[in-house]
């Protein structure tokens, strides 16, 4: 349910803040887009800290709809296409990864982080699976959520270029959290209490597969679902009245011996 029903807010936004109150909206633009950074940074040192297995992938949410706000708010094509996109990838790696967490505490019994060590020599499986989901929330080249968060920081960089840098930096954290939380739990030697961790069943595999199985489909190939996002992206901004910012051209400077030649012999 949390996959789904969180983005209803951010759907309102896209579908009814910017196209009922499209003057307020580009209005309170830098700011808004200013707070969305500051959420995904706010949620990944967060994260860092969290002991609760369930309470750090809870905070890597509060980042990633720091970036799919942010590339609404933008107003770009690519911003916009990146956030709708977001909301579809960040609903199959957050089920994933919660499905994958939650079936690894009904075998422990516990949400600390402390209490886990060598899961991936009992259940290689299951921590086959976590792997491949806690790589989808950190953007991971070849999976779904990397182009719908590059698509973002494009549209955020052609009109707001330090937001984007920010939010570059956030993808290092977001780095950082997850892979320290694989460590943690998955490697090292067996702590007391894993080793009666058992792997995936087969109803388990069944519920996981689809959606480790979409995920690597759509990272390496979005353009069904981009192709039905972008005609709706392209009615939004013409609906709201806005375009994407003009590229910058840069002029050539013209060399020293043809300006000399185009001016003439001197006498």
């Amino acid at each position: 349910m949390m996959a789904v029903m969180d983005k209803v807010g951010t759907f309102g936004m896209l579908r009814y803040c910017l196209q009922l109150f499209p003057d307020p909206s580009t209005y309170f633009r830098p700011l808004i887009v200013t707070l969305a950074i500051i959420g995904v940074i706010y949620g990944a040192i967060v994260a860092i800290g969290q002991t609760d297995m369930m309470r750090l992938i809870a905070y890597t949410s509060i980042s990633h709809f720091g970036f799919i706000i942010a590339g609404i708010f933008v107003m770009t094509t690519q911003g916009q296409s990146g956030s709708t996109l977001y909301m579809l990838n960040h609903g199959l790696s957050t089920a994933a990864v919660f499905l994958i967490a939650g079936f690894l505490i009904a075998r422990r019994g516990s949400r600390s982080i402390a209490d886990y060590g060598g899961v991936q020599k009992v259940a290689p499986i299951l921590a086959g699976t976590f792997m491949v989901s806690a790589m989808a929330t950190v953007s991971l080249p070849g999976l779904a959520p990397f182009i719908s968060e590059f698509l973002v920081l494009l549209g955020t960089f052609s009109r707001y270029w330090l937001a984007a840098a920010f939010g570059v930096t956030a993808l290092v954290l977001s780095a950082v959290y997850m892979l320290w939380l694989y460590q943690r739990v998955m490697t090292g030697p067996v702590a007391e209490g894993n080793e009666r961790i058992g792997d995936l069943v087969g109803r388990e595999m069944i519920v996981v597969a689809p959606l480790i199985a979409l995920l690597l489909v759509l990272g390496v190939y979005p353009k069904p679902v981009l192709d039905i996002i972008n005609p709706a992206v392209e009615n939004t901004m013409t609906t709201i009245g806005q375009h994407d910012p003009a590229p910058s051209v840069a002029h050539p400077v013209p060399a020293v011996g043809a300006s000399r030649t185009a001016e003439g012999p001197h006498p």
